[in-house]
């Protein structure tokens, strides 16, 4: 039988690094409406929902016909407030789903391919838990930490650092586009993060977070850029 799957998105109104970033124009549209959009074209969704306490943010969802089932408390929309709380306050407002999607807006370069390429491998490895990654431009191999007299140390203490990139370990790092997992499991751990998780692998070019205004730049250039090519 076909799984049930809700994805949620979450979208606050307050935002430090861009303000109102959530509907800020993005390409020609609210940045919020590509994360909509991509998430309505996917095979596996069977509800796609949007989670924020702000009027406005709400009525841009809803002109891109993205469900608001419900107004997100203003105690669960503060700058302290962990990810996971709204993920948890929407799976207990729409119960009845085996797995939950989080597909965070500020991901705009993320594709349907993205969203159900991450479901795909959850289930057919009959996983709790799937999210997505992508290897960074840096290698922590080759970082450091200074000491208060500004003496460098490595991250990792490796008998000999290669020189080259090819000989170092493959690395990955979350990209904040894609967390999937099975909502029982969910509640029982409250993280996507768990000594079992899978990783889905994204490509950089689409891998982009956007948390300040030059991330937005970047960002809509990349896309632009994209569609002209």
């Amino acid at each position: 039988m076909k799984p049930k799957i809700l994805a949620i998105i979450p979208a606050r109104g307050g935002s430090k690094g861009v303000p109102r970033k959530n509907i800020r124009d993005f390409a020609g549209k609210p940045l919020i409406a590509w994360t909509i959009e991509e998430a309505k074209k996917s095979k596996y969704l069977s509800r796609t929902i949007l989670s924020s306490e702000d009027e406005e943010i709400i009525a841009v969802a809803e002109q891109y016909d993205c469900e608001v089932p419900f107004v997100r408390p203003l105690i669960l929309a503060q700058d302290d407030t962990p990810g996971i709380v709204p993920v948890l306050h929407a799976i207990e407002q729409c119960p009845g789903f085996d797995y939950v999607v989080l597909l965070q807006p500020t991901s705009p370069l993320r594709t349907v391919e993205d969203i159900d390429g991450c479901i795909e491998k959850i289930l057919y490895h009959q996983a709790d838990f799937c999210v997505s990654v992508t290897e960074p431009e840096k290698s922590p191999y080759w970082m450091y930490t200074m000491n208060e007299h500004e003496i460098m140390k490595p991250l990792f203490k490796l008998e000999s650092i290669p020189s080259r990139r090819q000989d170092l370990r493959k690395v990955y790092a979350l990209n904040g586009a894609i967390y999937v997992a099975k909502v029982d499991k969910l509640l029982q751990e409250k993280s996507f993060l768990t000594a079992n998780t899978l990783g889905y692998v994204m490509s950089e070019e689409k891998s982009f977070d956007i948390d300040n205004l030059r991330d937005f730049k970047v960002c809509e250039y990349l896309h632009l850029e994209n569609l002209d090519s």
